[in-house]
């Protein structure tokens, strides 16, 4: 696998997961302010028809952390349909209600 580090390869290990459920996966997406910051970063946006889902990888169960930046997320993008949590090494894959 080259050099990638572990987070890259438990990302590149869910798209393989899920990529035949949407209809285009894109991974480490940006979300900017007008001035041009970086506010947020998805690991990965999956867009299927009329549903935006974000995904939140991370290489043990720190699910608090991933809600934190999960909500962060949906406020920047009200459009985004669910919200998940991957934990790669145990390879848990859980839905994320955020308020």
């Amino acid at each position: 696998m080259g050099t990638r580090i572990k987070h890259d390869i438990y990302l590149h290990n869910l798209c393989e997961k899920i990529k035949y459920d949407y209809d285009s996966l894109s991974t480490n997406v940006r979300l900017y302010s007008k001035k041009g910051r970086v506010l947020a970063e998805i690991d990965l946006l999956a867009l299927r028809e009329n549903s935006c889902d974000v995904y939140e990888v991370k290489c043990s169960y720190r699910i608090t952390k991933a809600k934190k930046q999960l909500l962060r997320i949906k406020r920047l993008m009200p459009q985004v349909t669910n919200l998940y949590f991957f934990c790669g090494e145990s390879g848990l894959l859980k839905e994320v209600e955020v308020e």
